[in-house]
Protein backbone atom coordinates (compact mmCIF):
# COMPACT_ATOMS: atom_id res chain seq x y z
CA UNK A 1 0.00 0.00 0.00
CA UNK A 2 1.47 3.31 -0.83
CA UNK A 3 2.45 5.71 2.06
CA UNK A 4 0.06 8.77 2.31
CA UNK A 5 2.04 11.95 1.61
CA UNK A 6 3.47 14.20 4.68
CA UNK A 7 0.36 17.28 5.66
CA UNK A 8 1.59 20.15 4.46
CA UNK A 9 0.54 23.83 5.96
CA UNK A 10 -2.05 23.95 2.80
CA UNK A 11 -3.61 20.61 3.82
CA UNK A 12 -3.45 21.02 7.82
CA UNK A 13 -5.46 24.27 7.14
CA UNK A 14 -7.95 22.91 4.97
CA UNK A 15 -8.65 20.26 7.51
CA UNK A 16 -8.56 22.78 10.41
CA UNK A 17 -11.61 24.39 8.24
CA UNK A 18 -13.01 21.24 7.36
CA UNK A 19 -12.64 21.62 3.59
CA UNK A 20 -13.55 18.61 1.53
CA UNK A 21 -9.76 17.79 -0.56
CA UNK A 22 -7.91 15.24 -2.78
CA UNK A 23 -4.43 14.73 -2.77
CA UNK A 24 -2.93 13.77 -5.69
CA UNK A 25 0.87 12.47 -5.53
CA UNK A 26 2.66 12.83 -8.93
CA UNK A 27 6.33 13.03 -7.75
CA UNK A 28 7.45 9.50 -9.01
CA UNK A 29 6.77 11.03 -12.42
CA UNK A 30 9.73 13.68 -11.97
CA UNK A 31 7.12 16.23 -13.53
CA UNK A 32 7.20 19.83 -12.82
CA UNK A 33 6.18 21.77 -15.92
CA UNK A 34 2.08 22.85 -15.45
CA UNK A 35 0.92 21.13 -18.68
CA UNK A 36 3.45 18.32 -18.09
CA UNK A 37 1.36 17.79 -14.45
CA UNK A 38 -1.96 18.14 -15.87
CA UNK A 39 -1.17 15.27 -18.19
CA UNK A 40 0.26 12.86 -15.81
CA UNK A 41 -2.62 13.70 -13.37
CA UNK A 42 -5.32 13.08 -16.13
CA UNK A 43 -6.87 16.52 -16.41
CA UNK A 44 -7.38 20.00 -18.58
CA UNK A 45 -4.39 21.68 -17.83
CA UNK A 46 -7.47 24.41 -17.60
CA UNK A 47 -8.24 23.04 -14.11
CA UNK A 48 -4.85 23.36 -12.96
CA UNK A 49 -3.74 26.41 -11.72
CA UNK A 50 0.00 27.43 -10.84
CA UNK A 51 0.10 29.93 -7.98
CA UNK A 52 2.22 33.01 -8.58
CA UNK A 53 3.32 35.21 -6.08
CA UNK A 54 4.23 39.41 -7.09
CA UNK A 55 4.97 42.92 -5.85
CA UNK A 56 3.36 46.10 -6.86
CA UNK A 57 4.80 49.61 -6.80
CA UNK A 58 3.12 50.29 -3.25
CA UNK A 59 5.69 47.08 -2.49
CA UNK A 60 2.50 45.09 -1.36
CA UNK A 61 2.82 41.37 -2.61
CA UNK A 62 -0.02 39.98 -4.20
CA UNK A 63 -1.26 36.10 -5.17
CA UNK A 64 -2.51 35.12 -8.33
CA UNK A 65 -3.62 31.73 -9.68
CA UNK A 66 -3.68 31.18 -13.47
CA UNK A 67 -4.54 28.06 -15.38
CA UNK A 68 -0.81 26.51 -15.86
CA UNK A 69 -1.73 26.49 -19.66
CA UNK A 70 -2.09 30.27 -19.43
CA UNK A 71 0.07 33.02 -18.64
CA UNK A 72 -0.31 36.11 -16.14
CA UNK A 73 -0.91 39.32 -17.87
CA UNK A 74 0.97 41.89 -15.85
CA UNK A 75 -1.18 44.60 -16.64
CA UNK A 76 -4.82 43.21 -16.15
CA UNK A 77 -3.52 41.90 -12.90
CA UNK A 78 -2.34 45.25 -11.96
CA UNK A 79 -4.98 46.37 -12.40
CA UNK A 80 -7.20 44.13 -10.65
CA UNK A 81 -5.38 45.03 -7.86
CA UNK A 82 -5.42 48.91 -7.92
CA UNK A 83 -1.56 49.22 -8.42
CA UNK A 84 -0.45 51.28 -11.16
CA UNK A 85 2.05 47.65 -12.21
CA UNK A 86 3.63 44.97 -10.78
CA UNK A 87 6.25 42.66 -11.35
CA UNK A 88 7.13 38.96 -10.43
CA UNK A 89 9.32 38.67 -7.05
CA UNK A 90 12.10 36.82 -7.14
CA UNK A 91 12.47 32.96 -7.14
CA UNK A 92 15.24 33.50 -4.04
CA UNK A 93 12.48 35.64 -2.02
CA UNK A 94 9.80 33.23 -2.04
CA UNK A 95 10.54 30.95 0.83
CA UNK A 96 11.14 33.79 3.09
CA UNK A 97 7.75 35.54 2.02
CA UNK A 98 5.93 32.67 1.82
CA UNK A 99 7.14 29.32 3.17
CA UNK A 100 6.89 27.84 -0.17
CA UNK A 101 9.33 26.70 -2.19
CA UNK A 102 9.67 27.69 -6.39
CA UNK A 103 7.89 24.88 -8.00
CA UNK A 104 5.55 24.21 -4.70
CA UNK A 105 3.78 27.61 -4.12
CA UNK A 106 0.22 27.05 -2.71
CA UNK A 107 -2.30 29.38 -2.39
CA UNK A 108 -3.14 28.11 1.26
CA UNK A 109 -1.01 28.63 3.88
CA UNK A 110 0.91 30.65 2.95
CA UNK A 111 3.24 32.48 6.49
CA UNK A 112 1.07 35.67 5.49
CA UNK A 113 -2.10 36.70 3.78
CA UNK A 114 -1.81 38.11 0.78
CA UNK A 115 -4.83 39.67 -1.52
CA UNK A 116 -5.26 36.54 -3.84
CA UNK A 117 -7.28 37.04 -7.66
CA UNK A 118 -8.00 34.01 -9.08
CA UNK A 119 -8.60 34.04 -12.96
CA UNK A 120 -11.89 34.45 -14.20
CA UNK A 121 -12.24 31.29 -16.11
CA UNK A 122 -12.57 29.48 -12.77
CA UNK A 123 -15.66 30.72 -11.89
CA UNK A 124 -17.44 27.99 -14.32
CA UNK A 125 -15.71 25.34 -12.75
CA UNK A 126 -16.90 23.01 -10.00
CA UNK A 127 -12.62 21.85 -9.03
CA UNK A 128 -9.51 23.52 -9.40
CA UNK A 129 -6.24 21.79 -8.78
CA UNK A 130 -3.49 23.53 -7.25
CA UNK A 131 0.00 22.89 -5.36
CA UNK A 132 -0.30 21.26 -2.37
CA UNK A 133 3.11 23.05 -0.76
CA UNK A 134 5.59 20.92 -1.85
CA UNK A 135 6.40 19.74 -5.45
CA UNK A 136 4.87 16.51 -6.58
CA UNK A 137 1.59 17.27 -4.49
CA UNK A 138 -1.49 19.02 -6.05
CA UNK A 139 -4.77 19.49 -4.33
CA UNK A 140 -8.15 19.13 -5.87
CA UNK A 141 -10.99 21.61 -4.21
CA UNK A 142 -14.28 22.26 -4.86
CA UNK A 143 -14.15 25.94 -6.22
CA UNK A 144 -16.86 26.96 -3.78
CA UNK A 145 -14.89 25.84 -1.03
CA UNK A 146 -11.66 27.77 -1.27
CA UNK A 147 -13.28 31.05 -0.02
CA UNK A 148 -13.15 29.02 3.43
CA UNK A 149 -9.54 29.09 3.42
CA UNK A 150 -8.45 32.01 1.69
CA UNK A 151 -9.97 35.39 0.48
CA UNK A 152 -9.91 36.29 -2.78
CA UNK A 153 -11.73 37.66 -6.11
CA UNK A 154 -12.12 37.01 -9.42
CA UNK A 155 -10.72 38.83 -12.38
CA UNK A 156 -9.65 38.10 -15.70
CA UNK A 157 -6.07 38.19 -15.30
CA UNK A 158 -4.52 36.08 -18.33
Amino acid sequence: MAKKPEKTNAMRLLDQKKVQYTVHDYSQSGMIAGEDVAKVLGEDPSQVFKTLVTVGKTGQHYVFLVPVCSELDLKKAASAVGEKYIEMIKSKDLLGLTGYIHGGCSPVGMKKIFPTTIDSSAQRLDKIFFSAGKIGLQLEVQVADIEKVIKYQFAEIC
